[in-house]
C-alpha cells in the first residue's frame, strides 16, 4: 500500500494526526526533499528506508514503490503542503493503477493556508472578495492561455500565486495589465510556518523590490488583493438581525 501524505505547510507539528501516524509506521518514505521540512523524518521508525525524490525521476520513484510493494512494506510518499496542489501526484497514481498497486491520499495543510495564518488574514472578506484564485506564472512548466495572470486578474479577487518568486517583475506587469492597480495591497510570505518564516507586506507595484530588499528568491507565496486592506463588511452569520437554522433574529 502506498499512502500519499500531505506534509503540511512547513512546521513539523502542522502535519495531520493521520499523516504523522502513517509516517511512524512506514517502512519506506519517499519525500520531496526540496520542499518538505526534514524534521518530519524524525517521526520515522528506526530502520525506515528513506529516499529524497529531489534527486529522483518519476521512473525511479515508481520503481522504489514497486519493489517495496512486492516485499509487503508500508510506503509513504510525502509531499509538501497538500498533495493535490502542485504535487504531481496524478502521474504517480496512474502508474500505480497500471501496476495494480493500491494507494490512498492523506490531505495536508496547504502553504496557501499557512500563508494566511502568517498574515493573520482572511482571504474571503464580505464585500471585498469571496473568491480565492490559486495559480502560478508560466515558466518551464507552461500555463494554459486561458489561465494567464492578466486574464485571472480581471476578476479582482484574492489571488495566491505559487512558484513565481523568480518572476516578480513580469508578475507585477501582468497583474496591473489585468486590472489591479499598482497600489493594490500584496504580500510575500517566505516559508510559511517554518522557523525562518518571513512576511513582507507591499503592493502589486513593489513586489520585485520587496523581494530583492529581503533576499527572497524562492520558497515564497505571493498574495494579492484587497483582503489585505482595512475595509470590509461584517459577516451576516453572526449579525443579530440575521436569522439562521440555529438562532432567531433579534428585533
Amino acid at each position: 500500500m502506498v499512502n500519499f501524505v500531505g506534509a503540511g505547510c512547513g512546521a513539523a507539528d502542522l502535519i495531520t494526526v493521520r499523516g504523522k501516524a502513517l509516517l511512524e509506521k512506514a517502512d519506506v518514505i519517499i519525500y520531496a526533499g526540496s520542499l518538505v521540512n526534514p524534521e518530519l523524518l524524525d517521526y520515522a521508525k528506526e530502520g525506515c528506508e528513506i529516499h529524497n525524490s529531489a534527486y529522483m525521476t518519476l521512473d525511479e520513484v515508481i520503481s522504489v514503490m514497486e519493489q517495496a510493494e512486492k516485499c509487503g512494506k508500508n510506503i509513504v510518499r510525502l509531499h509538501t503542503g497538500d498533495p493535490s496542489v502542485y504535487g504531481a501526484i496524478r502521474e504517480q497514481m496512474d502508474r500505480l493503477d497500471e501496476l495494480g498497486i493500491a494507494y490512498e491520499i492523506c490531505p495536508g495543510v496547504s502553504s496557501f493556508c499557512g500563508a494566511a495564518a502568517a498574515l493573520k488574514a482572511e482571504y474571503t472578506l464580505p464585500e471585498v472578495s469571496q473568491t480565492v484564485i490559486i495559480t502560478r506564472m508560466a515558466g518551464r512548466t507552461p500555463v494554459p492561455d486561458s489561465e494567464s495572470i492578466e486574464k485571472l486578474a480581471v476578476h479582482g479577487s484574492t489571488m495566491v500565486i505559487f512558484l513565481s518568486t523568480g518572476l516578480l517583475k513580469e508578475l507585477s506587469e501582468r497583474l496591473i495589465k489585468g486590472g489591479y492597480s499598482a497600489e493594490t495591497p500584496a504580500a510575500i510570505v517566505y516559508k510559511a510556518s517554518w522557523a525562518d518564516e518571513k512576511v513582507c507586506r507591499c503592493t502589486v507595484g513593489t513586489l520585485f523590490e520587496t523581494a530583492e530588499k529581503n533576499g527572497i528568491k524562492k520558497t515564497a507565496l505571493i498574495t494579492v488583493g484587497n483582503f489585505l486592506g482595512d475595509d470590509y463588511a461584517l459577516s451576516k452569520l453572526y449579525d443579530e438581525g440575521f436569522e439562521t437554522e440555529f438562532r432567531k433574529a433579534k428585533k
